[in-house]
Protein backbone atom coordinates (compact mmCIF):
# COMPACT_ATOMS: atom_id res chain seq x y z
CA UNK A 1 0.00 0.00 0.00
CA UNK A 2 1.52 3.36 -0.84
CA UNK A 3 1.18 6.45 0.69
CA UNK A 4 -1.61 7.91 -0.73
CA UNK A 5 -3.82 4.83 -0.30
CA UNK A 6 -3.25 4.99 3.49
CA UNK A 7 -4.08 8.40 3.70
CA UNK A 8 -7.41 7.94 2.17
CA UNK A 9 -8.12 4.60 3.13
CA UNK A 10 -10.91 4.61 7.01
CA UNK A 11 -8.66 4.69 10.32
CA UNK A 12 -11.59 2.44 11.47
CA UNK A 13 -10.82 -0.26 8.27
CA UNK A 14 -7.04 0.37 8.43
CA UNK A 15 -7.40 -0.56 12.31
CA UNK A 16 -9.86 -3.82 11.57
CA UNK A 17 -7.63 -4.72 8.25
CA UNK A 18 -4.51 -6.62 10.75
CA UNK A 19 -6.97 -8.42 11.96
CA UNK A 20 -8.71 -9.36 9.63
CA UNK A 21 -5.88 -11.10 7.82
CA UNK A 22 -4.81 -12.94 10.59
CA UNK A 23 -8.14 -14.70 11.17
CA UNK A 24 -8.22 -15.47 7.32
CA UNK A 25 -4.58 -17.11 8.35
CA UNK A 26 -5.85 -19.21 11.14
CA UNK A 27 -8.78 -20.33 8.51
CA UNK A 28 -6.83 -21.97 5.81
CA UNK A 29 -4.89 -23.95 8.39
CA UNK A 30 -7.48 -25.16 10.77
CA UNK A 31 -8.02 -27.81 8.43
CA UNK A 32 -4.35 -29.34 8.63
CA UNK A 33 -3.85 -28.76 12.20
CA UNK A 34 -7.29 -30.31 13.14
CA UNK A 35 -5.67 -33.32 11.06
CA UNK A 36 -2.70 -33.48 12.50
CA UNK A 37 -1.21 -32.44 9.30
CA UNK A 38 1.90 -30.95 8.68
CA UNK A 39 1.97 -27.31 6.79
CA UNK A 40 4.71 -24.38 6.36
CA UNK A 41 4.35 -21.56 8.82
CA UNK A 42 6.01 -18.36 10.00
CA UNK A 43 4.92 -16.59 13.14
CA UNK A 44 6.33 -13.54 14.68
CA UNK A 45 5.96 -12.97 18.57
CA UNK A 46 6.47 -10.85 20.84
CA UNK A 47 8.94 -11.37 23.61
CA UNK A 48 10.17 -11.39 27.18
CA UNK A 49 13.55 -12.84 27.26
CA UNK A 50 15.73 -13.15 30.40
CA UNK A 51 13.52 -10.11 31.87
CA UNK A 52 14.47 -8.08 28.51
CA UNK A 53 11.82 -7.12 25.92
CA UNK A 54 12.85 -9.34 22.53
CA UNK A 55 11.11 -10.16 19.25
CA UNK A 56 10.36 -13.67 18.05
CA UNK A 57 9.98 -15.87 15.34
CA UNK A 58 8.62 -19.23 14.96
CA UNK A 59 9.11 -21.24 11.27
CA UNK A 60 8.07 -24.66 9.95
CA UNK A 61 9.84 -25.23 6.52
CA UNK A 62 10.10 -28.59 4.50
CA UNK A 63 12.73 -30.51 3.84
CA UNK A 64 12.03 -33.08 2.02
CA UNK A 65 11.05 -36.50 2.04
CA UNK A 66 8.77 -36.43 5.41
CA UNK A 67 11.52 -33.94 6.62
CA UNK A 68 10.71 -30.80 8.36
CA UNK A 69 12.88 -28.20 10.25
CA UNK A 70 11.11 -26.38 12.99
CA UNK A 71 12.79 -23.47 14.49
CA UNK A 72 12.59 -20.68 17.18
CA UNK A 73 14.38 -17.28 17.74
CA UNK A 74 14.45 -14.78 20.01
CA UNK A 75 16.16 -11.54 19.29
CA UNK A 76 17.45 -8.40 21.67
CA UNK A 77 20.53 -6.23 21.20
CA UNK A 78 22.44 -8.16 24.35
CA UNK A 79 20.88 -11.42 24.33
CA UNK A 80 19.89 -13.78 21.36
CA UNK A 81 18.59 -17.42 21.39
CA UNK A 82 18.33 -19.70 18.30
CA UNK A 83 16.93 -23.23 18.66
CA UNK A 84 16.50 -25.69 15.52
CA UNK A 85 15.03 -28.89 15.34
CA UNK A 86 14.97 -31.14 12.06
CA UNK A 87 12.24 -33.87 12.39
CA UNK A 88 10.46 -36.48 10.53
CA UNK A 89 6.71 -37.63 10.17
CA UNK A 90 7.29 -41.09 10.16
CA UNK A 91 3.74 -42.35 9.24
CA UNK A 92 2.15 -39.46 11.98
CA UNK A 93 4.89 -40.22 14.25
CA UNK A 94 7.30 -36.99 14.69
CA UNK A 95 10.53 -37.86 15.48
CA UNK A 96 13.57 -35.40 16.27
CA UNK A 97 16.92 -36.13 13.76
CA UNK A 98 18.85 -33.61 15.31
CA UNK A 99 19.08 -30.15 17.21
CA UNK A 100 20.66 -27.46 18.14
CA UNK A 101 20.37 -24.70 20.46
CA UNK A 102 22.77 -21.46 20.82
CA UNK A 103 22.03 -18.85 23.33
CA UNK A 104 24.24 -15.41 23.68
CA UNK A 105 24.02 -13.11 26.54
CA UNK A 106 26.51 -10.27 26.60
CA UNK A 107 29.71 -12.16 25.41
CA UNK A 108 28.93 -14.89 26.37
CA UNK A 109 27.61 -18.14 24.04
CA UNK A 110 26.84 -21.22 24.38
CA UNK A 111 26.44 -23.82 21.47
CA UNK A 112 24.60 -27.21 22.03
CA UNK A 113 24.12 -29.73 19.01
CA UNK A 114 21.93 -33.14 19.52
CA UNK A 115 22.14 -36.30 17.29
CA UNK A 116 19.18 -38.58 17.35
CA UNK A 117 19.85 -41.45 15.79
CA UNK A 118 16.92 -43.84 15.46
CA UNK A 119 18.68 -46.76 13.37
CA UNK A 120 20.82 -47.34 16.31
CA UNK A 121 18.16 -45.84 19.05
CA UNK A 122 20.16 -43.58 20.42
CA UNK A 123 20.71 -39.20 21.46
CA UNK A 124 23.34 -38.03 21.77
CA UNK A 125 25.16 -34.27 22.53
CA UNK A 126 28.04 -32.15 21.54
CA UNK A 127 29.51 -28.79 21.79
CA UNK A 128 28.81 -27.01 25.46
CA UNK A 129 27.52 -29.23 27.07
CA UNK A 130 29.44 -31.96 30.41
CA UNK A 131 30.55 -35.08 29.66
CA UNK A 132 27.62 -36.44 31.92
CA UNK A 133 25.43 -34.91 29.64
CA UNK A 134 26.67 -36.07 26.21
CA UNK A 135 24.94 -39.73 26.30
CA UNK A 136 24.13 -41.79 24.42
CA UNK A 137 20.63 -42.11 25.98
CA UNK A 138 18.44 -45.14 24.32
CA UNK A 139 15.76 -43.61 22.09
CA UNK A 140 11.92 -44.89 22.14
CA UNK A 141 9.22 -44.77 20.49
CA UNK A 142 7.24 -41.12 20.72
CA UNK A 143 10.38 -39.75 22.04
CA UNK A 144 10.58 -35.69 21.50
CA UNK A 145 13.07 -33.07 22.02
CA UNK A 146 12.43 -29.77 23.97
CA UNK A 147 11.58 -27.62 20.92
CA UNK A 148 9.44 -30.38 18.67
CA UNK A 149 7.07 -31.06 21.83
CA UNK A 150 5.39 -27.47 21.36
CA UNK A 151 4.12 -28.97 17.89
CA UNK A 152 3.33 -32.04 18.96
CA UNK A 153 1.80 -30.79 22.28
CA UNK A 154 -0.50 -28.61 20.13
CA UNK A 155 -1.29 -31.45 17.91
CA UNK A 156 -2.60 -32.95 20.71
CA UNK A 157 -4.97 -30.98 22.25
CA UNK A 158 -6.52 -30.44 19.13
CA UNK A 159 -6.90 -34.01 19.07
CA UNK A 160 -8.10 -34.54 22.57
CA UNK A 161 -4.91 -37.34 22.54
CA UNK A 162 -3.10 -37.59 26.17
CA UNK A 163 -0.60 -34.94 27.09
CA UNK A 164 2.03 -37.41 28.17
CA UNK A 165 5.72 -37.09 26.73
CA UNK A 166 8.93 -38.74 27.31
CA UNK A 167 11.21 -35.98 26.77
CA UNK A 168 15.12 -36.87 25.11
CA UNK A 169 16.95 -33.08 26.03
CA UNK A 170 20.21 -32.29 27.41
CA UNK A 171 21.74 -35.47 27.80
CA UNK A 172 18.91 -37.45 29.60
CA UNK A 173 15.53 -38.46 29.36
CA UNK A 174 12.63 -37.65 31.79
CA UNK A 175 8.85 -37.61 31.68
CA UNK A 176 6.40 -34.74 30.67
CA UNK A 177 2.73 -34.37 31.46
CA UNK A 178 0.61 -31.80 30.83
CA UNK A 179 -2.87 -30.63 32.43
CA UNK A 180 -5.79 -28.58 30.78
CA UNK A 181 -6.28 -25.78 33.02
CA UNK A 182 -9.41 -24.77 31.47
CA UNK A 183 -10.39 -22.12 28.66
CA UNK A 184 -8.52 -18.08 29.08
CA UNK A 185 -9.44 -15.52 26.07
CA UNK A 186 -6.23 -14.12 25.04
CA UNK A 187 -5.82 -11.29 22.06
CA UNK A 188 -4.33 -12.62 18.74
CA UNK A 189 -4.00 -9.19 15.65
CA UNK A 190 -6.61 -7.52 17.63
CA UNK A 191 -9.17 -10.34 17.79
CA UNK A 192 -9.86 -11.83 21.19
CA UNK A 193 -9.77 -15.86 20.77
CA UNK A 194 -10.51 -18.59 23.11
CA UNK A 195 -7.77 -20.70 24.18
CA UNK A 196 -6.82 -23.65 25.86
CA UNK A 197 -4.30 -23.31 28.78
CA UNK A 198 -2.21 -26.70 30.11
CA UNK A 199 0.42 -27.05 32.21
CA UNK A 200 3.72 -28.56 33.44
CA UNK A 201 4.88 -28.06 36.61
CA UNK A 202 8.23 -30.22 37.69
CA UNK A 203 10.27 -29.48 40.51
CA UNK A 204 11.22 -25.74 40.10
CA UNK A 205 10.31 -25.89 36.30
CA UNK A 206 6.51 -24.74 34.73
CA UNK A 207 5.72 -24.27 31.55
CA UNK A 208 2.60 -23.10 30.12
CA UNK A 209 0.83 -23.23 26.94
CA UNK A 210 -1.72 -21.09 24.95
CA UNK A 211 -3.34 -23.49 22.13
CA UNK A 212 -5.56 -21.96 19.69
CA UNK A 213 -7.96 -24.28 17.76
CA UNK A 214 -6.54 -23.76 14.22
CA UNK A 215 -3.60 -22.38 15.01
CA UNK A 216 -0.64 -25.33 14.21
CA UNK A 217 1.51 -23.67 16.97
CA UNK A 218 1.70 -22.28 20.69
CA UNK A 219 -0.23 -19.07 20.91
CA UNK A 220 1.73 -18.19 23.91
CA UNK A 221 4.44 -20.10 25.40
CA UNK A 222 5.58 -19.12 29.05
CA UNK A 223 8.30 -20.84 30.86
CA UNK A 224 9.44 -20.47 34.42
CA UNK A 225 12.36 -21.31 36.47
CA UNK A 226 11.91 -20.88 40.63
CA UNK A 227 8.94 -18.69 40.44
CA UNK A 228 10.51 -16.45 37.35
CA UNK A 229 9.78 -16.36 34.25
CA UNK A 230 12.31 -17.11 31.52
CA UNK A 231 10.77 -16.51 28.74
CA UNK A 232 7.21 -15.68 27.28
CA UNK A 233 6.14 -15.77 23.86
CA UNK A 234 2.99 -14.41 22.71
CA UNK A 235 1.65 -14.56 19.19
CA UNK A 236 1.44 -11.09 16.81
CA UNK A 237 0.84 -12.75 13.07
CA UNK A 238 1.19 -16.25 11.40
CA UNK A 239 1.28 -16.71 7.29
Amino acid sequence: MNLQSKLTTPRRLRSVVPGLLLAAALATTALAATAGALEPFAAEYRASYMGLSASGSMTLEPQGSERWKYSLKVTHPIAQLTQITLFEDAKGQWRPLSGSDISLLLTKEIRRHAVYDWAVGQARWSGDVKPERAGPVALQPGDVDGLLMNLVLVRDVAAGRPLRYRLVDEGRAKPMEFTVSGLETITIGGQPRQATKVVNASGHREMVVWVVEGLPLPARLLQRKNGKDEIDLRITSVR
